[in-house]
């Protein structure tokens, strides 16, 4: 009976089994190293694109800063605007009713009675006069009562010259009447029109 040695195909067997072996793990790191490598640049590229939305949001948040800046200074070039109308229409509304006034203030003279200063401070007046009585005095108290921009009279002092027929210095205070200056145009009247004007 012939005997037949498997020894040698077993060994290239067992040859061959560990190449496939050491080809199957050298397949499995390169995978591994290829996924690691995918991985890697696929984060990197992510944070890349994060990196450029962040530099393209800061870029227009200082674009918005600067236009905020434009908006204050336009608001506050506007209330000075305002302001500035605002002093205009006063000295323009005053104008008739500074004639108005002294018109008054003429009327309600008596014979007899006459000033050397009239200060105004706000709606109060301040009338420095001599008269040739307290007599007069009076009846020009009682014509600033009557009188339609004037009212609420208010004698302060009053002092006897002593010259014989020097006659009476005073001092009088009196309101402007509150109607007077009803014409006035309103805050908002004046804020509408400075809008008008920006457009």
């Amino acid at each position: 009976m012939p005997s037949i040695n498997l020894l040698p195909w077993r060994q290239a067997l067992r040859q061959r089994r560990r190449k496939e072996f050491f080809i199957g793990l050298g397949a499995s790191v390169a995978m591994a190293a290829l996924v690691t490598l995918l991985a890697y640049l696929t984060v990197s590229s992510m944070i890349d694109t994060q990196h450029r939305r962040n530099d393209l949001l800061k870029a227009e948040i200082a674009k918005l800063d600067k236009a905020i800046e434009q908006i204050v200074a336009l608001e506050e070039e506007k209330d000075r605007m305002i302001s500035r109308m605002e002093v205009i229409d006063t000295l323009q509304s005053s104008r008739p009713e500074v004639v108005k006034m002294f018109d008054q203030v003429v009327a309600t003279l008596p014979e007899g009675v006459y000033l050397t200063s009239v200060k105004q401070s706000g709606r109060k007046l301040e009338f420095n006069g001599v008269a040739q009585s307290s007599t007069r005095v009076s009846a020009f108290m009682r014509n600033i009562d009557a009188s339609e921009t004037l009212s609420a009279p208010e004698l302060k002092v009053i002092q006897t010259g002593r010259d014989t027929g020097s006659g009476a210095e005073f001092t009088m205070f009196a309101q402007m009447r509150a109607g007077a200056d009803s014409d006035q145009p309103t805050k908002e009247k004046r804020t509408a029109r400075v809008s008008e004007v920006g457009r």
